[in-house]
């Protein structure tokens, strides 16, 4: 296994730099960056560039992460939505190759934070995401990129909610570099078990994320995480263990993810760095 964590941790905007960071979680231990796809197109070349000498130079290898946008929705029941979704895809993982990103996780079958002020279609959004994902599979392999469908609890979206239906979805697709990704903040929510969730995935689980119960970084919950290695390396699992903490209130990030207080306890950045080394030193510990 490879241990990383997403930048977000330290940001309040998901369009944040994530350059500044590429030497710092190096520093702290992390073999892995996950970066937000979103930004990616806004980028200079040069930028792209740079941020690839970064990561090749410190060790680290970059990983992706998407919620795409309700004008980008892949699930959409309108044409122009989902022919712009298309488009918008296309264009980010032509840029992860650049940057040698081989997997993005996410709500990509769908939009993320969803709406539920508007009416949900539970099985139209299924097989609308389904024909999407399809269709952008074999694309995304030409640049050898793997798309890891996300399943996220209810409160975050309707489609897939446990891995029973990530596989499911999964294999009704069909193609190799279609994987599920489960993260264990959402599986506290959704699963009847941790173990059973990560058995259920097996050899189709392509990324996994982790945060505790109360999104903090692992090892500052109650999460059960010797039964969460002990399953992953029943599984044989040897891709990327990122951690997704979130911890302080404020930006698009605090509002996205519903973060009403300050979860570090108000920390400066040397603090909230330390605390990332001790839980990438804990993770490996416990799950590697």
């Amino acid at each position: 296994m490879k241990f990383g964590i997403y930048y977000s941790y330290w940001e309040r905007e998901w369009s944040a730099d994530c350059l500044k960071y590429v030497e710092k979680v190096a520093r702290l231990g992390f073999d892995v960056l996950e970066i937000a796809a979103h930004h990616l197109n806004g980028y200079a070349p040069a930028h792209i560039a740079e941020i690839g000498r970064a990561a090749r130079g410190n060790g680290i290898t970059l990983t992706a992460g998407l919620g795409p946008s309700p004008q980008k929705n892949l699930s959409s029941p309108d044409p122009a939505i989902r022919k712009a979704g298309r488009a918008f895809f296309e264009e980010t993982l032509g840029n992860l190759a650049k940057l040698d990103i081989h997997i993005i996780g996410g709500a990509l079958h769908s939009y993320w934070p969803i709406d539920y002020s508007k009416p949900v279609d539970k099985a139209g959004d299924r097989a609308r995401g389904l024909e999407g994902i399809s269709s952008l599979a074999d694309f995304a392999a030409g640049l050898g990129v793997n798309l890891c469908i996300e399943v996220l609890n209810r409160f975050e979206n309707h489609v897939l909610n446990t891995a029973e239906e990530g596989v499911a979805f999964v294999r009704e697709i069909g193609k190799p570099n279609v994987k599920v990704m489960l993260d264990t903040f959402h599986m506290n929510i959704e699963e009847n078990g941790f173990s059973e969730a990560i058995r259920t995935a097996g050899p189709l689980l392509g990324h996994f994320h982790t945060g505790e119960n109360n999104r903090r970084v692992p090892g500052k919950g109650r999460l059960p995480w010797h039964e969460i290695g002990s399953a992953l390396r029943e599984i044989g699992y040897g891709g990327a263990v990122v951690m997704e903490p979130f911890v302080k209130m404020g930006g698009g990030v605090g509002s996205d993810i519903k973060v009403w207080r300050d979860l570090s306890d108000d920390a400066n950045e040397a603090q909230m760095d330390e605390a990332a080394r001790q839980a990438v030193a804990f993770s490996r510990y416990v799950l590697g």
